[in-house]
């Protein structure tokens, strides 16, 4: 299993034992640097699995003792998991929150025991503003924007009068879905020739992206000139139910993906999706370098962004490099 869960009884076995400063460029010290809680939203893609390994490779190269608990798509499952680290005495806690809404009671929590907090991959909604240190995670709104101009591109190269486009979005209220699907509609949103058909919700699931596609199929018909997804895994199940209606995916239909994890390069270079929005996992640098931070009580930026690209049939595909994810 990817993500590991250890209970408080066995961590205090490991750090008695040493082991958890295995990676501790510290030679005389047996302790990690810092004890870090991460909270995991869960397994449900390419993406989030590559992001927890990533999480787990930088903890072991920064000498980082890491408490991972995977929340398996519940955010009740996450609020427990804070406050076993907040009652564990961490020392910073991050988590990457399934809904921007209902956190400030279990942060608030955090803060009255001094455990600085770090959001990462997705933002909250709270007016209190002091409850999060920063927030380390991709520019969601931009990535929206790069679909959109990539578009706008392609319709100008087809010569399109009208577009109807149906957009299967991400967990509803969940910060990539909201700003991914802002920064396509301001994009698209002054040229007349955009139609928006409809907008469904596919959880950033695999399964339902199958299921929003063969709805959205039964519905519109050969009306849907575009399909845009918010993850490469809901695009993936997708595509099948689009070939099953008779239509081919990247010549009949237009699809446009975020997230750029291999699986959907592959994809891409077979002609079956015309563009991939990049949306780096690979946050786990960041995190721990922040952490570090943090513990010696130095500022942090409060925004930290990775620099992003996106993948289209515009360019010469066979060039990608290999993801990693």
């Amino acid at each position: 299993m990817f993500i590991k869960k250890m209970s408080v009884l066995l961590f205090t076995a490991l750090l008695v034992m040493g082991i958890t400063g295995c990676g501790n460029t510290e030679k005389d010290s047996k302790d990690p640097k810092l004890l870090l809680g991460f909270s995991q939203i869960g397994t449900e893609s390419a993406w989030r699995i590559g992001n927890t390994l990533d999480i787990e490779q930088q903890a072991e190269n920064y000498g980082v003792g890491l408490m991972l608990e995977n929340a398996n798509q519940k955010q009740e499952n996450q609020i427990a998991a804070i406050r076993r680290f907040i009652a564990y005495k961490v020392d910073v806690i991050a988590f990457s929150p399934i809904v921007e809404d209902g956190w400030d009671n279990v942060l608030k929590e955090a803060k009255d025991a001094g455990i600085p907090v770090i959001l990462v991959d997705r933002d909250i909604s709270t007016d209190k503003s002091d409850l999060t240190t920063c927030l380390i995670g991709a520019d969601f709104y931009n990535e929206g924007v790069m679909a959109g101009e990539y578009l706008l591109r392609k319709a100008d190269e087809l010569g399109l009068e009208q577009i109807n486009i149906v957009e299967i979005t991400g967990t509803e209220n969940s910060t990539p879905m909201m700003q991914r699907q802002a920064g396509f509609f301001d994009t698209i949103g002054a040229d007349e020739r955009m139609n928006v058909l409809e907008s469904i919700d596919g959880d950033f699931l695999k399964s339902r992206g199958a299921e929003c596609m063969r709805y959205l199929i039964d519905t519109y018909g050969d009306s849907i000139d575009v399909v845009f997804s918010h993850n490469d895994e809901m695009t993936i199940g997708a595509l099948p139910e689009i070939e099953k209606a008779g239509f081919e995916p990247g010549k009949d239909i237009i699809i446009i993906s975020i997230d750029g994890g291999q699986e959907a390069i592959d994809i891409l270079k077979q002609g079956k999706i015309n563009c991939v929005v990049e949306c780096t996992p690979k946050l786990g640098k960041a995190l721990m370098e922040t952490a570090l931070k943090l513990k010696s009580g130095e500022e942090v930026e409060k925004l930290i962004h990775p620099e992003e690209v996106y993948f289209s049939d515009e360019q010469d595909t066979s060039q990608i490099m290999p993801r990693g994810y």
